[in-house]
């Protein structure tokens, strides 16, 4: 499991875009036939991808001295990836491309495996410590929450699911869904927002391989920005913009824990400040 330490905004103003991905970055997560994790100071997120070619069991690291994986955690999933199933407990849930899943603390077996070798599921998941046990769920897309924002005229027309969220799904603290552009549009998050109540992961996705997006983050008058492509993720901390403009539409998956689940929960930055 690769460890993240918290970072200041007075520093991150002076890093250099190698530093800066350093920290915030997060590339190379769904490697065939095995799990991998990266442990985020940033509000203890662990955010990680499983691409099982045979059954693979999720695993506690040492950095969380647990006995076993979701011992003191709850867990989001998303498959973005081919027919999959994942066990807890010895119940098994078939999850197709886009279908997620909960799953509350103290679940001890989380075994993930694929329908077929050739085209292997992929799990990407986000986790936060937990300090109570909510039911396993099955989530489809289809049955969540659904908002529509944004215009084609200012370029962030885009469908918002949301599959973990009070009075849906619910959890300790982890809020979680996916965004779609429509066809046309670039911008996601724009105009931006902070929230300093919680953190913010993204996983872009939908993207081909000569398409890119321009993460924007930093402080409302310090931003700076990531370049990322597909299957890639920046953690966003909770002083930060996130926002991103792309070469073309894409989708993101969003993970957000801390201090509440408040979805509209924002400090809305005027676009008359940003620098």
């Amino acid at each position: 499991m690769e460890l993240r330490t918290a970072a200041s905004p007075k520093d991150v103003k002076y890093y250099t875009t190698e530093r800066l991905r350093e920290e915030f970055f997060v590339d190379n997560l769904f490697k065939p036939g095995e799990i991998t994790s990266v442990y985020s100071h940033i509000d203890r997120i662990i955010l990680g991808a499983a691409v099982p070619l045979k059954p693979i069991m999720l695993t506690p690291g040492e950095e969380i001295r647990a006995e076993y994986f979701l011992q003191r955690r709850e867990m989001g999933i998303i498959n973005v990836g081919g027919n999959g199933k994942i066990k807890v407990d010895g119940t098994e849930y078939a999850l197709k491309g886009r279908d997620g899943m909960y799953i509350g603390m103290g679940a001890r077996e989380v075994i993930f495996s694929s329908e077929d070798e050739n085209n292997p599921a992929k799990f990407y998941y986000n986790s936060a410590p937990a300090h109570k046990a909510y039911p396993t769920v099955y989530i489809k897309p289809e049955d969540c929450v659904r908002v529509e924002l944004g215009s084609l005229e200012q370029s962030n027309h885009r469908t918002i699911t949301k599959y973990i969220l009070p009075g849906q799904v619910e959890s300790c603290q982890l809020v979680m869904g996916l965004t779609s552009l429509k066809p046309g549009s670039v911008w996601n998050t724009m105009p931006c927002h902070t929230h300093d109540r919680r953190m913010e992961a993204y996983l872009y996705l939908d993207l081909p391989e000569e398409a890119l997006v321009f993460h924007y983050m930093g402080e409302p008058s310090e931003t700076r920005h990531i370049v990322v492509r597909n299957e890639q993720v920046v953690i966003s901390p909770s002083w930060s913009i996130h926002s991103g403009c792309g070469t073309q539409a894409y989708s993101f998956i969003w993970g957000m824990l801390g201090e509440n689940q408040d979805f509209d929960d924002m400090d809305g930055v005027s676009m008359s400040t940003l620098q």
